[in-house]
């Protein structure tokens, strides 16, 4: 493994990545829009207007699923 990559698990799959890539371009690079997919980060969910503050680190779990609408 490069020293400047990490490994995260993204919805249970491995994945090699630059060291401390944003979880906001991480969905970049997945070409997925911000608002089509919400983000857990370590069982913690991450709001889209905290995901560009969010480093990815080596180990990290990353969950995508469809947001929930409505009340």
């Amino acid at each position: 493994m490069n020293e400047q990559e990490i490994n995260v698990s993204l919805d249970g799959q491995l994945q090699r990545i630059p060291a401390a890539t944003p979880l906001e371009h991480l969905l970049t690079q997945l070409s997925l829009a911000p608002e089509s997919v919400a983000t857990a980060l370590n069982g913690q969910f991450v709001a889209r207007s905290a995901r560009a503050a969010a480093l990815l680190k080596d180990g990290d779990q990353v969950l995508l699923f469809k947001p929930i609408v409505g009340g």
